[in-house]
Order: structure tokens, then sequence, then C-alpha cells
């Protein structure tokens, strides 16, 4: 196309948010100028659904819970007052303790203060509040108040690697356990491998942790029983994917030193812009629409995410449970068998050019990129101390003439991108940002009719993973019972599971490893003291 052509089209189809300081560039998708009016009913119908999401129905089935993160950052729209009020007052809560403990009000048993913070959670009980410490942490030159840590797995070299850390440091290390319902086995796992190396060290666990979780959970009772320092809520209405602006997220910045306010300021104005029905100037509908074009509505490409700032490398990981754990369905709202989905992955920029742009550009047409650029290369005193690295050329200039060059050659290719711009970044940025992909998602949810908030795979998962457990107990018995050494089919046999072969060999495989009383002879597994 002719470069003066596509200035045109740049400035036709930009979509500015003046009072964010973010644009959406979509010119570089190849719709046609149709498009829009071809897709008038289902977006009409798609802002009636988000309306009507906002509006408290009923939105999780499994659940029969309302879906109402949009509440965290604009209380007075909550449908109930008393929600409102429950938001308001977890907001005062967190800025009130994070500010105690800074200032020493509140501290460890033998420490002067603390200066440690660390996140034990999985899934959006953790994505979310590493993107947020890792992408503000250290803003401007600002040293943070305390240095955050994350436990968010069931890896016990996982474990070690951060606990070992932190082993000098527990003494003045705060412990915030983080699950809504507070049976999350990965989570549980992580909160006792921490009391564990509090005991070692013979701490007290319970006057340094903070649970984070839903009202008489499994938490909740144990942090009431064993006198824990403090309990921050997490609401039904509030799924993990889109918690990061509840205490689940505010808690850890907050403690971290980072502005919350500004996070919720920029998610709420997002929220606020994104509520207009015009299409090409609501910025999340835009982007639905713009999946939906790439797509088909089918998911048949996939969604590469590539932030050409460094503080945004966590940004991929963060959509991929938002967008995939959101997108990823079977069924539709009718019940009808449809395989939604939309893959994301992402690398940063320039990094991604060394890595898989190739394949991009060269290989398979099956994706297209979303570039994410900000003008401001550096903030805070360091801004002054920019340096050419040429005669007339920064570091910030290659920054931004390598994702331009990345476009451009993605584009001669035919290959589609979206580009998000945002003047600066800081924590209003990246609420503004959050709130964007959240509402993106909903929307398009509503235009392929699915349903966004249930996600019946990962129960799946966790059943599928305790009755692994549940067989384990019983492969270690059948073999304690009979000392005789035991292929993984005789032990099945002998269970009545003959079809649990391959998972008895894994069971055993996993605890001869390990020494857990199991060795191998021959191929065989035997029981031993």
């Amino acid at each position: 196309m002719d470069p003066s052509l596509l200035w045109q089209r740049y400035q036709q189809y930009l979509c500015s948010c003046p009072s964010l300081g973010l644009r959406l560039d979509i010119s570089r998708m190849t719709f046609s100028p149709e498009f829009f009016a071809q897709m008038a009913d289902l977006t009409a119908l798609a802002f009636d659904g988000m309306a009507q999401l906002e509006s408290g129905v009923i939105a999780n089935p499994d659940e029969k819970r309302m879906v109402g993160h949009y509440w965290l950052r604009a209380p007075d729209l909550a449908p109930q007052d008393d929600i409102a009020r429950e938001i308001e007052q977890t907001i005062q809560r967190v800025s009130a303790f994070a500010a105690k403990v800074h200032s020493g009000q509140i501290k460890p048993p033998t420490a002067k203060k603390f200066t440690d913070v660390l996140v034990v959670g999985i899934g959006g009980s953790a994505l979310g509040p590493q993107l947020v410490a890792d992408a503000l942490g250290g803003l401007a030159g600002k040293k943070d108040k305390l240095t955050p840590h994350f436990l968010d797995n069931t890896d016990p070299d996982g474990f070690d690697r951060e606990l070992s850390r932190l082993a000098g440091k527990l003494k003045s290390t705060l412990v915030l356990v983080i699950s809504k319902s507070g049976g999350t086995k990965e989570t549980r796992n992580g909160m006792l491998e921490t009391q564990w190396a509090f005991a070692r060290k013979k701490l007290a666990f319970a006057p340094q942790a903070v649970a984070i979780t839903g009202r008489d959970s499994e938490l909740d009772k144990l942090a009431v029983k064993e006198g824990w320092l403090d309990r921050f809520p997490m609401w039904d209405w509030v799924g993990g994917r889109t918690s990061v602006l509840s205490a689940v997220g505010l808690l850890p910045a907050a403690l971290q030193g980072l502005d919350i306010a500004g996070l919720l300021d920029g998610a709420a104005e997002m929220d606020r812009l994104t509520r207009q029905r015009d299409a090409q100037r609501n910025p999340a509908a835009l982007l639905a629409l713009m999946w939906h074009f790439a797509t088909a509505g089918k998911g048949e490409k996939q969604m590469v995410i590539l932030p050409y700032k460094d503080r945004l490398l966590l940004l991929s990981r963060y959509l991929q449970q938002l967008v995939m754990e959101s997108l990823g369905k079977n069924r539709d709202l009718d019940g009808h068998d449809v395989l939604q989905g939309l893959t994301v992955f992402g690398n940063k920029g320039s990094t991604d050019q060394h890595a898989f742009v190739q394949q991009l550009r060269d290989g398979l047409d099956d994706f297209f990129v979303t570039f994410i650029v900000v003008l401001q290369d550096r903030m805070g005193p360091a801004a002054r101390l920019e340096q050419p690295v040429e005669p007339g050329t920064t570091s910030g200039d290659y920054l931004n003439g390598f994702w331009q060059g990345t476009r451009q050659a993605l584009f001669e290719s035919g290959r589609g991108s979206i580009t998000l711009t945002l003047e600066k970044f800081d924590a209003r940025a990246l609420g503004a940002l959050i709130a964007l992909y959240e509402r993106a998602v909903g929307f398009y949810a509503e235009l392929v009719h699915i349903n966004a908030y249930h996600q019946p795979g990962v129960e799946a998962g966790k059943k599928a993973a305790a009755a692994v457990l549940d067989l384990q107990k019983k492969v270690v018995a059948a073999l304690q019972a009979d000392a005789q050494p035991a292929t993984a089919d005789q032990i099945a046999q002998r269970l009545g599971q003959p079809d649990q072969a391959e998972a008895v060999f894994h069971i055993l495989d996993h605890l001869a490893a390990n020494k857990r009383h199991i060795a191998t002879r021959r191929g065989k597994f035997v029981w031993k003291k």
C-alpha cells in the first residue's frame, strides 16, 4: 500500500484517549471499510451484554455469582450499598495498613521494621501482583519500601530457591497468603513450606502473616485460630484473573510503596471511556472487534503481545490467564459445541527481534501482533541524564526505530498488527492497560456468545490431580503390605484398576527418585523401610 494511503488510514481509524495519554492504532489490520457496519448488530448486542454485566446480573452460572471487578475502581456503580461500602473500606484499610508497616507502627516481633513482603498464591492471586510489582517497582528512581517475593507454584525447588533468598531476612518478612477458597493446594503448600522455614529459624509465623481470602474460608478460619496479624477480603463476585485491583493486588503493591490510587484512577477512567457505545471511539470494543476480525471470531490466529518496554515483560503472562482462561470454552451460551479460544504469547521488544520475529515475518501466518509503545523513554532524575549513543541518537531512539521497523517488516509480509501507544508509563497507565484488556475480553466474549467468567476446565484439572493423589495413597499401601517387588502393571491389577498402570508407574517413578521408601529393582518397584 502507498505510504500516503497508510497515513490516511492511520488518521481515519486512530482511537485517541487524551485523558489517559493513550492511542490505539488499528490501521495495519486489513479490514475493509464495510467491516464496522457488518459487525453493527453483534456490536450492539455486546454493548448490551456489558451493561448487564456491570449492573450485577448472575454471570457465573457454575457458582451463581455476579462478576463485578469493574466496581473495584468505581464503588458507586455497585448494585448494592453494602458492596460499595466494603470496597471503599477495604481500600482505606489497605492504605492504612501499609502506612503503619512503613512507619514501623506495625512491625515484626524480632526486628525494627518489615523489609520484605512474600506473596504466596497461584494463578490470578500471583500473576496480577507480579505484573504490578515488576512494572512499577523502582519507578522513576524511587526505592521500594518493601522488597517483593513470590511463591506461585508447588515446586519444592522453587520454594527452596525463594526462601533461601529470604533466609537472613525472614524475621523482617511479611507474608501474604492469598486464596479465595482457602483450599487451593498449591497455595496451602507454599504456606506450609513458609511456616516450616519460620520454624527452622525459631520465628513465630502468625505475627508476620496476613490472609487475603473469602469470608469463613478454610484460610480465614486458620488465620483467626492462629491469631494472624490481619485479614483482608476476597469477594465471590471477583474472579481470580480479574482480582488485581482488589486487595489481592493492592495490598502487596501498597506495601511495596507503589501508587495504588493511580492504578485505580487509570482503570476507572478506562472503564468510563469504554462504556461509550461508539465502537470506533471505544478502545476496548475496538480491540475486541480486531480480535474478531483477525481470528474470524473462532480463534483461528494467535495473539502476540510485544511491549517495547522492559517493565511490561510480564504482561503477556498476565494476559495468557486473563484471555485464555476467559475465552477458552467448548460451549457457547446456548450449549452448542464451539471450541472457542484465543492463544496468547509474547516477549518484549526488541528482544523479540532476536527471538521469534523471523517466523512472524517469514513463517506461518497464524497470528496477529499487538505492539505496546511508551513514548517517554525515562522518568524521574534519570531523564536528565539522557546521553546519545551516537551523535543525535539515544538508546530510546533505537527502541522506537526497532518497533517501527518490525511493524513495517510484518506489514510488508501481509501480517496484521495493532499498536497501543502510551505517552508515559506510570501506575495510572498500568491501571488503564489492565482495565482495557479486562473489558476487551468481556466484549469479545459477548461477540462470540460465550461466558467469559467460568472455568470448568480448571476445575476438571484439579479433580484429576486429586484422583492421582488418592491413587498414590493406595499404591503406597499396596506396596507396603506386600514387600515383594512388583511392576506397575502388577500393582494396578492388585488394586483392581488395570487401566491405571501408567499413572501407577509415574507415581512410583517419582517416589523412587525422591527416595520415599520406594526403590527400583530390575524394572520392578519395592517398598524399602
